[in-house]
């Protein structure tokens, strides 16, 4: 018996590890060789692509798709509708590949507003907070709060997401 909740709507392929108390919720789909921890949320329409790596403690909100070559630590919020990238140059045509994907890295508890896209190769640090609507091109430090499009840093975040420092 699972220690874990899926709703009848959502497809979990073979070959995924889901941990204890994870809930995943309507019209879902978890491919194969996908690692999803334990106390996880996810919401309504998610994806989670193969080999895919998530940690304990994490909320994945509405529409949100976790590309292979993006990996998510522990503790982690994912805004609705947040977007993740893994090719920098995409073609229909002509696809390079999951060895040719760039990984992207969020560490552990950080936060991505809603609307946000991640630009694949580039880590959110620990605790930093992105802003809805922003757009990462580039390395976000720990502790930071990025906004904007492409996102700069405007201030600074505690653990727990208050704001300490606006520049």
């Amino acid at each position: 018996m699972n220690d874990y909740m899926v709703h009848e709507s959502s497809y979990v392929d073979e070959n995924v590890d889901i941990g204890s108390n994870t809930k995943i919720w309507h019209f879902c789909h978890i491919q194969s060789g996908s690692k999803i921890g334990n106390n996880c949320s996810l919401g309504q329409n998610v994806n989670i692509a193969g080999n895919v790596r998530i940690g304990n403690d994490v909320k994945i909100q509405n529409n949100v798709s976790v590309y292979e070559g993006v990996e998510i630590e522990d503790g982690v919020f994912c805004g609705p509708s947040c977007v993740f990238t893994n090719d920098l140059t995409p073609r229909a045509r002509y696809p390079k590949g999951r060895e040719n994907y760039k990984k992207t890295l969020v560490k552990e508890g950080a936060s991505i507003g809603a609307n946000a896209t991640i630009v694949c190769g580039h880590t959110i640090g620990k605790c930093a907070m992105v802003a809805s609507g922003a757009v990462v091109t580039k390395d976000v430090p720990d502790y930071a709060l990025v906004a904007g499009v492409p996102a700069r840093v405007i201030g600074k975040v505690d653990e727990q997401g208050n704001i300490i420092e606006k520049y």
